[in-house]
């Protein structure tokens, strides 16, 4: 995806400028003696994309990066180099793999990371491969803390990137004070999911703790290595303009040793404005190990905030273990298991708890690791639960932040002629009581033939047996509780727990009562009276209060385009009728309703087994302009269907226990985003992308899926494409996949006309796959990311920044279709940039003899089929922990490594 080629406008317009200061690396006349004063020291941003943030330009790291803002230029990147020091000279890198590009630059200096000035005018920074991708450049005579490099424009993506940032130069104050809570460990007494104390000592200004809503007086505590002499504390908020101006009161106070907090810096009220780049400095005087931020009020958020917390002092006395008063996750069972990379998938409101992970006690026993199907470890996220076998059995958690709502996704047993049972755990808050959670085992267990399960245990063995319960639980629960989920006697059937996630969640008002019709009441047919009153009376669209709605059959919306907005997805739930089974519910809309918007509101189905055609909650054809946004889906078939769909986005959702994918689109749907959205045990791809033509569609590209979440795929792959061309797919992560691949890249038509790969490339970047693959079709074996070339075209495949973690039975597998004993269509144009590929072990079990490759060009995937044709090129390949890191018996495919 950054590789990728793009023309700018920009670019063109600035093709006269000349980079006069530009030298070759290595001979800057300045640098000779020079020291990087940059390295390791606090860097911000104007902006970055998820994953990839200032912190990268500074780490020493060549192969990581930072990336602005899409389409925002200018956008500006900084270090802050501790003290005033003379610079001479600048040295810039980019990921040494990458094409040739070049980025105009203007390099600002500051005193005080307030008031800029130029130090060197813009000009086009050349970056080419034949030179590692780094640039070097004098800088004039100039004294600066803070240097500041404003980037102007990019010829080929649009946004500032930059892996490497070094500033040459000497300083004669080595002891002037430092930011001595530089990457120190943080705690709050409250953060959001999202906003975490750790944010506040990350050297990233982009990034920022946030405590609970109203959850005053509120607590950000710094750690420093030893007691300090303090001079001042920098308080910095996002430095970008669109955080306006806001005041906040807080107090700073100061702990040395194991004494008690005093107070250095009496409550005060500070102001914090955009045009003076967001930053407070609290002058303070005393001694302090741990440095801590006591809020009481803001008046621009429902809770405190801070970007950054900077203390600045001289250290006096010994060094000690970081401070360890804010929950961290305990080591993993398995030592063996490799670290992960993070930053990776969906950006969701919910804490997700392993139950593995949690304190249990009265019996309880954990399960796993294992990967058998049918198993209560086996399918779970993690591979690994706990079972709650007798009365008083236990598994409990410590909340690191509050929640009004519980999530829990558990097995029960089935009923012993299938259909399933109804049991419950009982939920407890600091040791009381709360309430008892009701489950069912009716939406899972199914038995037999792996491709089409039945639900009859007479059928065969078992699959499918994980299901979710949830509940507001009518209280705020504070940060610091424990939640406990217990088996009492109130419930004979064991219990098994996987995990469970907790939010803070809260009803959303009409936005507009004047311009949105409102339900008279809730059932089906008052929602239906209430789209058409919008419509033929000319409002904006309808707003569904907070309630559960019965409804039996699809809504229509058409006429117009029409705002259908509830309450949120805990407050506003459509249930299908009690006695039922498998209706079909949810929304159609045709062109007459382009641009109409479906946000805020949940399905929860009746669905106990797979039927093709119906069960979409939104079935979509030759629509545009739509936006999804805030849905959660549970028992259905699929959550989101659509045939020739364009220039829409479907965001901010999450989809659970779904028996077919949850989405999918095909017949040349194009120009379409779905965005941060998780998934977790849907029965075929979680995010499905098809360039099938048999509904009348064609020329499926310009799709971009990105910040995705795939958990516990019971059938088929996490993400899975067939087809097409310009589309890309980045920011994914998916884990313990069940039986397939984590992510399929497959030319296969499955029978229906379909357009294969290419001439476009389809790109593929910055993926994470966990514990993903598995065995399906009899004895096929499936690996972390397969790509199947076959009935169509496969060609222009780009994957970048793809890390593959303990797979189940291989990292990467080529494999292509034959018929009649003769291949189909080769492997062409495919490539992989900065790939690495771990743990790939013998898998013991029925297959272990088509495991354990970190790369394989399959040589016989089955009776009747044949080897992989044709090839791949691989440039930065890391592979480490396998049985065999690259298996290829062929002499039908290459693999070629740069």
């Amino acid at each position: 995806m950054r590789q990728r080629t793009r023309t700018l406008a920009v670019a063109t317009a600035l093709a006269g400028l000349v980079a006069s200061s530009l030298v070759a690396i290595g001979a800057a006349s300045a640098a000779a003696d020079a020291t990087d004063l940059a390295a390791g020291k606090p860097t911000t941003a104007s902006s970055h994309q998820q994953g990839y943030p200032a912190a990268h330009a500074t780490d020493g790291n060549g192969a990581t990066y930072w990336e602005s803002a899409n389409d925002s230029f200018p956008q500006w990147v900084q270090v802050d180099l501790g003290a005033p020091a003379a610079v001479t000279a600048l040295e810039l890198g980019l990921p040494a793999g990458w094409e040739a590009r070049s980025q105009d630059i203007t390099v600002l200096g500051s005193a005080d990371g307030v008031s800029f000035t130029t130090i060197a005018g813009r000009a086009r920074y050349s970056f080419a491969p034949g030179s590692g991708n780094t640039v070097a450049a004098d800088l004039p005579d100039a004294t600066t803390r803070f240097v500041r490099l404003r980037f102007e424009a990019n010829s080929t993506w649009p946004a500032g990137q930059l892996s490497r940032l070094k500033v040459l130069g000497t300083t004669d104050a080595p002891s002037d004070p430092a930011d001595l809570a530089a990457g120190r460990p943080a705690a709050a007494s409250s953060s959001t999911q999202t906003y975490v104390a750790a944010h506040a000592t990350d050297g990233d200004a982009t990034t920022y703790w946030e405590s609970g809503a109203g959850q005053y007086p509120a607590t950000l505590t710094a750690g420093l290595a030893a007691d300090a002499e303090l001079t001042s504390v920098t308080v910095r908020l996002n430095p970008a303009t669109v955080w306006a101006r806001r005041t906040q009161t807080f107090a700073v106070l100061g702990q040395a040793g194991s004494g008690a907090f005093e107070t250095l810096a009496a409550p005060a009220t500070y102001t914090f404005d955009p045009a003076s780049g967001n930053v407070v400095t609290v002058p303070v005087s005393g001694t302090a190990r741990d440095v801590r931020l006591e809020f009481t009020a803001n008046s621009g958020a429902p809770g405190a905030q801070v970007a950054e917390l900077e203390v600045y002092g001289t250290p006096s006395g010994e060094p000690t273990d970081p401070p360890t008063n804010e929950p961290t996750d305990p080591p993993t069972d398995d030592p063996t298991t490799p670290p992960l990379p993070d930053g990776r998938g969906a950006d969701m409101p919910y804490t997700l708890l392993e139950a593995e992970k949690g304190v249990t006690g009265g019996g309880a026993v954990k399960l796993g690791p294992n990967r058998t199907v049918g198993d209560l470890a086996g399918e779970a996220s993690g591979r690994q639960a706990v079972h709650l076998r007798s009365d008083g059995a236990y598994v409990e958690w410590t909340l690191d932040a509050p929640t009004n709502t519980l999530v829990t996704r558990f097995s029960i047993p089935d009923a012993a002629g299938g259909g399933g049972q109804n049991g419950s755990v009982d939920v407890f808050v600091d040791g009381q009581f709360r309430e008892r959670l009701e489950l069912t085992s009716k939406f899972a267990w199914v038995y037999g033939n792996e491709a089409s399960p039945v639900n009859d245990p007479g059928a065969g063995p078992a699959r499918h047996v994980y299901d979710e319960a949830s509940t507001l639980l009518g209280t705020t629960v504070p940060a610091g509780s424990v939640i406990r989920l217990q088996k009492t006697g109130s419930n004979p059937l064991p219990v098994a727990v996987d995990l469970v996630s907790t939010e803070l969640a809260a009803p959303k008002a009409n936005p507009d009562p004047a311009r949105y019709a409102v339900p008279a009441g809730f059932g089906h047919q008052d929602v239906q009276n209430a789209l058409d009153k919008a419509r033929t009376e000319g409002l904006a669209g309808v707003y569904l209060p907070a309630g559960d709605y019965t409804t039996s059959s699809k809504f229509q919306v058409y006429g117009k385009a029409m705002d259908i907005v509830g309450a949120g997805p805990w407050f506003t739930r459509f249930h299908a009728p009690a006695g039922q089974h498998d209706t079909d519910i949810g929304f159609r809309a045709d062109a007459s309703a382009n641009g109409s918007k479906f946000r805020s509101f949940s399905y929860w189905g009746n669905y106990t087994q797979r039927i093709d055609g119906p069960g979409k909650v939104l079935d979509f054809s030759g629509v545009a302009n739509m936006t999804v946004d805030d849905l959660w889906v549970e028992h259905m078939v699929c959550m989101f269907w659509a045939a020739n769909l364009d220039d829409s986005t479907i965001t901010n959702s999450r989809i659970r226990n779904t028996w077919a994918d949850g989405i999918n689109m095909t017949n040349g749907s194009s120009g379409n985003v779905v965005r941060n959205i998780e998934t977790r045990g849907t029965g075929d791809d979680s995010f499905a992308l098809f360039a099938a033509t048999d509904g009348g569609g064609s020329g499926q590209r310009g799709n971009l899926y990105e910040s995705l979440t795939s958990l516990v795929t019971w059938r088929a792959a996490g993400l899975a494409v067939y087809g097409g061309q310009d589309n890309t797919f980045r920011d994914i992560y998916v884990a313990d996949t069940l039986v397939y691949s984590g992510v399929t890249i497959s030319s296969l038509d499955f029978g229906y006309p379909m357009e294969g790969f290419g001439p476009a490339t389809t790109n593929f970047d910055d993926i994470l796959l966990v514990r993903t693959g598995g065995h399906f079709w009899g004895n096929q074996t499936f690996p972390a990311m397969w790509l199947f070339s076959a009935s169509k075209e496969f060609r222009g495949i780009r994957v970048s920044d793809l890390d593959v973690v303990d797979p189940t039975y291989s990292g990467i597998m080529f494999q292509t279709n034959y018929v009649g004993g003769q291949p189909q269509h080769p492997v062409t144009d495919t490539v992989f940039t900065r790939v690495s590929i771990s743990g790939a072990r013998r898998s013991g079990d029925a297959w272990d003899a088509r495991s354990g490759f970190g790369i394989w060009a399959n040589e016989l995937p089955e009776p009747g089929q044949g080897p992989a044709v044709g090839s791949a090129t691989f440039s930065g390949l890391t592979l480490g922990g396998n049985a065999v890191d690259i298996r290829n018996e062929t002499s039908t495919f290459t693999i070629q490594r740069n």
